[in-house]
């Protein structure tokens, strides 16, 4: 490159802007340094936790009542927030081929039961009743892979004697397990290799339900029942593996579990993100790491064993006909090191309140050892004789559960779960109704405004997860990337956190006179888009087809763009930010609106921007941001939803119809009880009373017209009520997921000129 040619390179570039140098891929750098903030802050996130504590470790009654805010928000972070079923006895489950009890000896009898939790929700498990004095209550999950026959030892048409002889009442339930033969649709003839734990996530998730919920639940029926019965005996929650999990949970909610048994499930939590994504928890690492969900437990005692960790690859093979579409994600066992670190963070937090309530366990611990810790010392001590007495006892006959009795314990399950959350999708409406709509002021534009400002940050702070603003630098560049007979486009890249940019494409109509400001459509790609797709040109390429260059068609009407680059390229990339983001209460709007505010503050501080006048129109992934971004960034004057606008929440849970993102591989779409606070017009009324428009396409296979035009009509109703009908539209076409940039025209013409 000569001299003259190189000057004339450093010269194009905007006003107030650093010469930009040309990077193979934007797009790739923007993910890896959202993957890098996010993880930054992952591990900030723990020395951020105690400002949400108020420990008061002078007495057992003043620690638990400093700490019952903090057990509260885990019940509904958590999903246990139903009112259960009340029951008086378990159900023996027995048919004409066999009969409820499967096993007994001189010690205990083993009977397959039933209980009532939630409505149309049972468990299912194995009970052992002592003949004898009980001296114990205990739950025992087992792993998710491990049925409760395998965990009594079942073999050859016996069973190992051991649990039958400790003289404790326990119950065994069934869990969801990681297998897939159940996560589909018969009726629609959709199956999906996601795990049956996956599959009731991705219904229940975005209605404030979780499948870990859901089986504390499960267990919590239990306690309540123990509470039911004579004696008073100390209640312990053991579990393995995934089993462990809901132990440890279960015990941090209920303070009614004496003691609390962790196998193979015990460490430090900032590798979350990583794990199946059916343990995902929404803000749990904002306050909760294994540490602090131990501490909720103490004084209680706590014995954890670092063993028996599920070895966890990854979802089960989609075979033929089965849809891939699972999340990834590994279990594998951490060092013994991290178990023992993580116990000393919680006896540190809780120093003062009791000694040695919580111990780490080696795989060759003794039964003694464990045993003496978990419970008193008199139940403790005579649980020992007993099992010490038995141990030599012979294997006791039982009947064989068959395959297909599992199977079909396994299936009722997970249709259960299944069931209560379509149930529930069916109803939540009622609770945005109560919450939202009813306290609404429809009387005056101002009070209707001061409300509406009060929801705007609810939904940002406690839905999307709101990040401080924008701080560091813009540090502005800029270059020419391409130019037409009426526009020059600029590439754009603005620094917003450290490791996070903004990035997108800006066109300046070439009839701009100096001091002339004009309005400024911010036009949004959908998924895996890039900025340049919305000034493609070619007709031939998907790019145009989807988004008909409105960009550039705008710009050429003498509107300025400016066309940013969302994060959502990159597949498993950028689907892992969500994984990431979703822990410490965050999503990937979270970053996208605030590398908005920074694009917004740039476009304002710009001698050509008419600065009342920035608007937002965005296709498919960006109609979904059309919803997300100007509903809390209020300098956004109008948004134009295209392409995405629907009943949402329907779309995300229903397993109704084959549309719905239980059946696709969008595993970051869901965000955490969308259902019971935000569905498209409870947003639609944050972007109120500034002009909303929905550009719908009736072959759009996003949703169904009955669906766009069911929630539609709640938002034109609101803007009819606040009396400025005008400034809510939708406009029908007669075609596909496209932009079809006429009706959408019409309506930025008339509200920003």
């Amino acid at each position: 490159m000569n001299l003259s040619i190189l000057l004339a390179a450093v010269a194009a570039h905007l006003p107030g802007t650093q010469p930009l140098a040309a990077e193979a891929d934007f797009s790739a750098l923007m993910v890896a340094g959202a993957d890098r903030f996010l993880l930054r802050e992952t591990l900030a996130a723990a020395a951020r936790r105690e400002t949400f504590w108020k420990r008061d470790t002078t007495s057992k009654e003043a620690y638990s009542a400093s700490v019952a805010a903090n057990r509260e928000r885990l019940r509904g972070i958590l999903g246990v927030v139903d009112e259960r079923a009340p029951f008086s006895s378990l159900e023996f489950v027995a048919d004409t081929a066999s009969p409820s009890l499967i096993a007994e000896n001189e010690n205990a009898s083993v009977h397959r039961v039933r209980w009532p939790v939630l409505e149309g929700m049972n468990g299912e498990g194995l009970l052992i009743q002592p003949k004898g004095e009980v001296l114990a209550r205990v739950v025992y999950l087992p792993d998710a892979d491990t049925t409760p026959e395998q965990l009594l030892g079942f073999k050859d048409g016996a069973l190992d004697p051991a649990l039958m002889t400790a003289g404790a009442q326990i119950l065994i339930p069934v869990l969801v397990s990681r297998d897939a033969d159940f996560s589909g649709s018969e009726r629609l003839g959709i199956r999906i290799n996601a795990p049956h734990r996956e599959w009731i996530y991705r219904q229940s998730f975005i209605l404030g339900r979780h499948v870990i919920g859901y089986e504390i639940q499960k267990v919590l029926a239990l306690v309540d029942w123990f509470g039911k019965q004579e004696g008073g005996r100390p209640v312990c929650v053991a579990g393995l593996g995934e089993g462990g999990l809901l132990a440890l949970y279960a015990g941090a909610v209920d303070e009614r579990v004496g003691s609390v048994y962790v196998w193979g499930h015990f460490a430090p939590r900032e590798g979350l993100w990583q794990e199946p994504i059916y343990r995902n928890v929404f803000g749990l690492l904002r306050e909760f790491g294994d540490a602090e969900l131990a501490t909720l437990i103490a004084p209680r005692h706590l014995a954890v064993q670092h063993a028996g960790f599920p070895e966890v690859k990854g979802p089960p093979e989609a075979g033929k006909g089965v849809r891939a579409v699972a999340a990834p994600g590994f279990i594998e066992t951490p060092p013994l090191g991290s178990a023992r670190a993580e116990m000393a963070r919680a006896l540190e937090l809780t120093k003062g309140l009791a000694q040695e309530w919580g111990r780490v366990f080696e795989r060759k611990s003794s039964a003694a050892e464990i045993i003496g810790h978990l419970f008193p010392e008199t139940a403790a001590r005579a649980m020992l004789a007993r099992m010490a007495a038995a141990r030599d006892a012979p294997r006791v006959p039982a009947q064989t559960t068959s395959v297909d009795a599992v199977q079909a314990r396994q299936k009722r399950q997970v249709r259960e779960m299944e069931s209560f959350t379509q149930r529930l999708l069916a109803t939540i409406e009622s609770e945005r109704n109560t919450g939202f709509w009813k306290p609404l002021p429809l009387n005056s534009l101002e009070d209707y405004e001061k409300r509406a400002a009060v929801e705007r940050g609810r939904f940002w702070n406690e839905v999307i997860g709101r990040l401080p603003d924008p701080g560091v630098p813009a540090n502005p560049r800029s270059r020419v990337v391409r130019e037409t007979e009426n526009v020059v486009i600029h590439e754009v890249v603005l620094d917003v956190w450290q490791d996070v940019f903004a990035w997108g494409w800006l066109a300046l109509p070439k009839d701009l006179r100096e001091g002339e400001k004009r309005p400024v459509i911010v036009c949004q790609h959908g998924l895996e888009g890039l900025p340049e797709h919305c000034y493609e040109t070619d007709e031939s390429t998907r790019a145009f087809a989807a988004y008909k260059a409105f960009a550039l068609r705008l710009a050429e009407e003498g509107f300025i763009t400016f066309a940013p680059h969302n994060l959502y390229r990159g597949k498993d990339a950028f689907r892992s930010l969500q994984r990431k983001a979703n822990p410490l209460g965050m999503t990937l709007y979270s970053i996208i609106n605030g590398q908005h505010q920074r694009i917004i503050e740039w476009l304002k501080a710009q001698p050509f921007t008419q600065t009342d006048r920035i608007a937002f129109y965005g296709l498919s992934y960006g109609g979904k941001s059309a919803m997300r971004t100007p509903s809390v960034l209020t300098d956004y004057c109008l948004s134009i939803c295209s392409g995405d606008f629907n009943e949402w929440v329907r779309k995300c849970a229903t397993t109704e119809l084959p549309l719905s993102y239980v059946f696709t591989g969008e595993y970051e779409i869901w965000e955490w009880n969308l259902g019971g606070t935000y569905n498209y017009a409870e947003m639609s009324a944050l972007i109120a009373p500034r002009p909303f428009m929905v550009e719908r396409g009736h072959n759009d296979g996003v949703g169904i017209d009955e669906w766009v035009n069911y929630e539609f009509a709640k938002v034109r109703r609101l803007y009819n009520k606040l009396r400025i009908g005008g400034r809510a539209v939708i406009e029908h076409f007669d075609g596909p997921h496209t932009i079809h940039g006429a009706g959408t025209f019409d309506f930025l013409k008339q509200h920003l000129r």
